[in-house]
């Protein structure tokens, strides 16, 4: 799918998120992936309502599979892995995306210091998740009446505005440790810690709450 131009939150009719770790074969595939099922389980719709998710690396693996460890991971969360290649961060990924939600602290470094205007849409996962508990759904548009696109805006909006005050409990709390080269036994436990830091932003984004 080749990207609308544009810079930033309000640029089309799409909501566009970026998930961003080191090689892009690894945390970014499996958040990219547990994000797009969880939209579709959430809405009926792969497309997600007009929420695009994209992923990249800051040294990503050009034209790479996904690791055979996250695809079973992905599995086991009944995700769909194919037709995954991995894409190198570029400066287009950063300014086409809406919200860029990265691995780790260096990560999102390393995306704000590409410029774009980037560091009041660029989190770490953990720590978007943390900052969207605070926000009362109320307060966001109905998706219903506006639109998804606008609801997934607004909630960055707040959580951009919350981050100076609710920081994080410790320097770790908002990594996502890098399972490249470990046992399917860690790659599974950072499956479950970025499913769950999921939940709540993908119930945020569509209003729409987990179905059990």
């Amino acid at each position: 799918m080749t990207a609308p131009e544009g810079r930033g939150i309000g640029t089309d009719n799409a909501f566009r998120i970026l998930h961003v770790s080191t090689g892009n074969v690894c945390r970014s595939p499996i958040t990219e992936r547990l994000t797009r099922h969880a939209l579709c389980d959430r809405l009926g719709d792969p497309m997600g309502g007009g929420l695009i998710v994209e992923s990249a690396g800051t040294w990503g693996h050009e034209g790479a599979p996904m690791e055979a460890n996250a695809e079973i991971v992905l599995a086991d969360f009944g995700a769909d892995a194919s037709g995954f290649v991995g894409r190198e961060l570029l400066d287009e990924h950063v300014i086409r995306a809406d919200l860029v939600l990265t691995a780790t602290r260096d990560h999102r470094a390393q995306v704000i210091s590409m410029g774009h205007s980037a560091g009041l849409r660029t989190f770490t996962l953990k720590e978007f998740t943390r900052l969207v508990r605070a926000i009362d759904p109320a307060t966001l548009p109905d998706p219903r009446d506006d639109g998804m696109v606008e609801r997934a805006r607004a909630l960055v909006r707040a959580a951009a505005a919350l981050r100076g005050w609710l920081l994080a409990p410790s320097a770790d709390a908002d990594e996502v440790n890098d399972p490249y080269g470990a046992p399917i036994t860690f790659f599974r436990s950072v499956g479950d810690e970025i499913n769950q830091a999921l939940d709540p932003v993908v119930t945020a984004l569509t209003g729409v709450p987990t179905r059990h």
